[in-house]
């Protein structure tokens, strides 16, 4: 099996890769379908996905046989400042890269988010509810799933939320810095969602693609906390003293709208493969554990 990883370099990416390469991840064994797999790496500087030609061509000389596409423009104040170009990178390249898979005879996975949903309404979201976005780096994912949908009916579309991974910057990465530079943390406590491990989402990502039952999947760690709870989990977890102040998302003006509760619920896998995702906590304190060891920059 060849292997298409798009974003390869990105926190999703990297732990794919990672992954695939070891046999397991944290929760245990990726699928032997993928043992031996052949994986053809790209980002920016590789391959401009917005290209169909570009794209069209790539294909045509590498055999892929999935295409996993990790990239996307997920700076969402930058998005809503540049939608057309968050269209191009989150839709426009989206649907490029279902084209060609479909024509070369591949399937395609495609990463969108919660922000898909307004957020409007404290209930737990489930694959068949309508989405209404309610920010550009909304509007553009999910135009991105509409594409991938219409182009190639051998898709996977894998909605996830408040991603950290052990390469590149998060959020986890953040409050981390913060508490030890300034002694303090001050974070949002109206916004709730659910925490995802990057690991995690790699190792259900490829359970899913080893399948032939194609459609939208959620995919994020289980339980539900605001962002507060969330830092402050981190830097307890990491045994970082400092003071922690919530406040309201009034109080920290944004040029995007943030949904108020954007939480999944994972029923597609509870449905099929079944659900292994862990409590968001179990996974945190994991890979608190292991973030000296594997990631990118000290901490």
């Amino acid at each position: 099996m060849r292997i298409l990883i798009c974003g390869a370099n990105g926190q999703l990416g990297s732990e794919l890769s990672r992954l695939i390469k070891l046999g397991f991840a944290e929760i245990g064994p990726v699928p032997a379908v993928f043992k031996d797999a052949e994986l053809v790496k790209t980002d920016v500087a590789e391959l401009d996905i917005t290209d169909i030609d570009a794209i069209d061509a790539f294909m045509a000389a590498e055999r892929i046989d999935l295409v996993i596409n990790c990239a996307a423009m997920t700076n969402v104040d930058g998005c809503e400042e540049h939608e057309e170009a968050a269209y191009r990178i989150n839709a426009q390249a989206a649907g490029n890269l279902a084209v060609a898979s479909a024509r070369y005879g591949a399937k395609i996975v495609h990463i969108s988010t919660d922000y898909v949903f307004s957020g409007n309404d404290a209930t737990d979201r489930v694959e068949d509810d309508v989405p209404d976005p309610q920010s550009a780096y909304g509007r553009t994912k999910l135009a991105g799933e509409v594409l991938v949908q219409q182009a190639n009916p051998r898709h996977f579309i894998i909605r996830t939320a408040w991603l950290y991974g052990y390469v590149g910057k998060n959020f986890v990465k953040t409050m981390l810095e913060l508490a030890r530079t300034n002694g303090s943390i001050k974070v949002v406590d109206d916004q709730y969602g659910n925490p995802t491990s990057a690991n995690d989402l790699a190792y259900e990502l490829l359970r899913i693609a080893a399948t032939e039952d194609f459609g939208v999947y959620h995919c994020t760690n289980m339980g539900t906390c605001s962002w507060f709870d969330f830092a402050s989990a981190i830097v307890d977890g990491a045994g970082v003293a400092c003071e922690k102040i919530p406040c309201t998302t009034d109080e920290f003006p944004r040029p995007a709208k943030r949904p108020a509760f954007s939480s999944l619920r994972n029923k597609r896998l509870e449905d099929s493969l079944g659900d292994e995702m862990r409590d968001w906590r179990v996974a945190l304190a994991e890979y608190l554990k292991r973030l000296p060891e594997l990631g990118d920059v000290p901490v």
